[in-house]
């Protein structure tokens, strides 16, 4: 128990350290998810019941990218370190306006998008039958009890990253995904489909509690104030809100993407995410591993006015990213059948669900190098104060993905050629 207390006060300084830590349990918490998608695959098959899970999601997602962007590890991480440099309380004061505007703009948002969900999911989900949405709308109004708890941790992270105690803002997403499984395995069969609503919040919950003794130890856990310095919060948001719209529009993607996916056949969804998982995994372990490790690193030297260090800890963990992500890659293109059968092959999960899932795999996993560096200098960007550049790009990008998503499926369902093709 000493030894596991010593973890989690224990201080990362080194980008090659920390990323072992991180990669470890992004390792540890992507194996969980597996699992998780296993259980799902297994339990439920990749069916109506499955899309209804993974479309009730969408809008609770959604909000969470709109309103944990005020409390952004990236974008916060910045002010509060000036604001811990001047003084401890003036870090404390710090966290609580931004706790204190948070809370009250997330929850006035969650209850008015509770009200709305009848209308908003019908609009979103236009191939899904009357029953299927009645699901999705109880399904999505559990689910936004959990943009709440994880802005919260987000909050927490950030106290985490400053201090560097990486071992347990690793170990959070852990955790979170060790909920959902007990929603799918426990709650589920009790509760039905709302059990695995109930599994989401419970995860969200241990995502924040896990964060919070930590959080504590550094004289920082947030209180609600009335003395905001609105003048400060501006400058947060005015810094939050390109990263709001950047990371809104890949949310906003993928959600045109499963409305699409709505008006195909059942289990389009499922297949979809389920494929979109998987590639998830070496992302997760090699790209997010590096660009979070590096980012505090970043801070502190554009802070220090040491650009010539801060663009040689950009270029180096690009190298390190494409050293191992190209082998990755390789292997999941050339395994797809056999990673997925292995690891979704399993109970109502059948042969079609996996020529499907490894077929969208195969695509979806070509993009991982490109998207770990994306997010490595995203965060560059981000650590010296550029907040728009990753904003425009992004924008046109997504633009271009939703014009050719609409292109593709015309053509998937008009050639029969098109559908052997992603088919074998």
């Amino acid at each position: 128990m000493e030894r596991i207390m010593r973890l989690f006060n224990r201080e990362f300084s080194q980008i090659s350290e920390a990323a072992l830590v991180l990669g470890f349990f992004t390792f540890l918490s992507q194996v969980l998810g597996i699992f998780r998608d296993r259980f799902l695959a297994g339990n439920i098959g990749a069916g109506s019941t499955l899309d209804v899970y993974y479309a009730a999601f969408r809008v609770p997602d959604l909000l969470f990218t709109f309103g944990a962007a005020l409390v952004s590890v990236s974008i916060l991480m910045p002010f509060l370190k000036e604001r811990l440099e001047a003084s401890q309380q003036s870090g404390r004061r710090f966290v609580d306006e931004i706790f204190t505007v948070f809370f009250t703009f997330i929850t006035v948002a969650a209850l008015i998008l509770w009200f709305l969900m009848p209308l908003i999911s019908s609009k979103l989900f236009p191939g899904f039958t009357p029953d299927l949405l009645a699901d999705t709308i109880v399904l999505s109004r559990i689910m936004l009890l959990s943009p709440i708890l994880l802005g919260v941790s987000n909050l927490f992270a950030t106290i985490t990253q400053a201090s560097k105690r990486f071992f347990v803002y690793a170990v959070a997403p852990v955790f979170y995904n060790l909920g959902i499984i007990v929603g799918i395995v426990a709650f589920y069969p009790i509760f039905g489909l709302v059990g695995l609503g109930y599994g989401v919040v419970f995860g969200a919950v241990l995502h924040a509690l896990v964060q919070l003794p930590v959080v504590i130890g550094q004289g920082l856990r947030p209180r609600f104030t009335g003395r905001i310095d609105w003048a400060h919060i501006g400058r947060v948001v005015g810094h939050s809100l390109p990263r709001t719209v950047t990371l809104s529009m890949s949310k906003v993607v993928f959600l045109v993407f499963v409305s699409i996916a709505s008006t195909l056949v059942p289990g389009a969804i499922s297949v979809f995410n389920l494929s979109y998982n998987l590639q998830s995994v070496p992302l997760a372990i090699i790209g997010v591993s590096y660009s979070v490790a590096a980012f505090p690193i970043l801070v502190d030297f554009f802070h220090q006015q040491n650009h010539e260090e801060f663009l040689a800890h950009v270029m180096g963990p690009i190298r390190q990213i494409v050293f191992w992500s190209l082998p990755v890659v390789s292997l999941f293109i050339v395994l797809r059948a056999q990673i997925v059968r292995t690891i979704l092959g399993t109970g109502n999960f059948d042969w079609s669900d996996t020529r499907l899932t490894a077929a969208s795999l195969a695509l979806f996993i070509v993009s991982v190098v490109a998207q770990s560096i994306v997010l490595l200098l995203i965060r560059a960007y981000y650590a010296s104060g550029r907040t728009w550049k990753p904003l425009w790009i992004t924008l046109t990008s997504s633009v271009l993905t939703v014009g050719l998503a609409y292109v593709f499926v015309y053509l998937y369902n008009l050639l029969p050629e098109v559908q052997n093709f992603f088919e074998v």
